[in-house]
């Protein structure tokens, strides 16, 4: 008897489907502001729809920095020793705080301009190490016939970013080879904190006719001290990022920072179906989109042209 139930229990457990296993993944992003929110929950909601459910047989982590490279390392570090299935960094100092901190945890970034020149792979289609991601190098020079466009009057561009951040440098310095073919010159403010950020905005006034900010993290994070100051001075305000426009800047040409996120996530499921990141080229953001604000514009004494404003994906009154 003993022997037949011991059989039937056999049985029945060979019967059952097998339970899922449960993989962690562990995301990072050096602060918090929309368009890294966003990408946050854009890498979320892609792995769900490829099966893995937080909850279910996913173990999502986040963390956020704060803005503050030292935390970076530390979340960087504190992730190691839970010993993910996959790190995924968003923002070039989270990639670089995660690189120093682990040669072997597959990680995917994010969010982050050039990650041949952040020394987080070794070239674009041989990442070579645990290292590949997708890279959200801004279209510049759509940036720029954007402001010719909108304030053809435009000679001079204040442009205010953090030299500690190598995204903000490599696309300063990509901008500074543009700009001359657009007939304008780039003027920069450098601000180390985003405590700085409005005295940075302040000191480019009357020495500027716009204001531009690219996908800096530091500036970005208080993007409402730039507002103030361009409005206070009707100085037209664009930006890199789109998420910016609906906080008051004017217009940007740029990537959905969610759907990053989602392409992101695809990366990441590629890994986790057993790819290594070495033999994974690094992706490029897909897709633009155009976004305009009609009353951010009008309180910097701009009005929008029509042609700008009929072909917006997204104009905010």
């Amino acid at each position: 008897m003993r022997s037949l139930l011991l059989g039937l229990i056999a049985a029945a457990a060979i019967a059952l489907p097998a339970r899922a296993e449960t993989v962690t993944v562990a995301v990072t992003a050096i602060v918090e502001h929309p368009a890294l929110d966003a990408c946050r929950d854009g890498v979320k909601d892609g792995l769900a729809e490829a099966g893995y459910k937080d909850g279910e047989n996913l173990k999502f982590l986040y963390e956020s920095a704060q803005g503050n490279p030292a935390t970076a390392a530390q979340i960087a570090r504190q992730f190691v020793g839970e010993q993910p299935a996959v790190i995924v960094p968003i923002s070039t100092p989270s990639a670089q705080a995660v690189a120093a901190a682990t040669k072997d945890i597959p990680t995917i970034f994010t969010a982050v301009t050039d990650p041949v020149a952040a020394e987080l792979v070794a070239s674009i289609d041989k990442p070579g190490g645990n290292v590949t991601g997708l890279s959200d190098m801004s279209p510049l020079a759509d940036h720029l016939a954007l402001i010719n466009e909108i304030t053809p009057k435009v000679a001079r561009l204040g442009v205010i970013y953090n030299p500690g951040e190598t995204n903000s440098v490599a696309l300063v310095a990509r901008l500074k080879m543009l700009a001359p073919d657009a007939k304008i010159e780039i003027v920069e403010s450098t601000a180390t904190k985003s405590a700085d950020v409005q005295a940075a905005a302040r000191a480019l006034v009357g020495k500027v006719d716009a204001l531009y900010v690219p996908t800096d993290n530091t500036v970005v994070s208080a993007l409402e001290a730039i507002v103030a100051v361009a409005e206070q001075n009707k100085l037209p305000f664009y930006t890199a990022d789109t998420d910016s426009v609906a906080r008051g800047a004017m217009a940007s040409i740029g990537f959905n920072y969610y759907d990053v996120g989602k392409q992101a996530a695809r990366m990441v499921v590629r890994v986790l179906k057993g790819e290594k990141p070495a033999d994974i080229a690094v992706e490029f953001a897909a897709g633009t989109d155009l976004v305009v604000n009609k009353k951010a514009a009008a309180a910097m004494g701009v009005t929008l042209p029509e042609a700008v404003v009929a072909r917006a994906g997204k104009v905010i009154e």
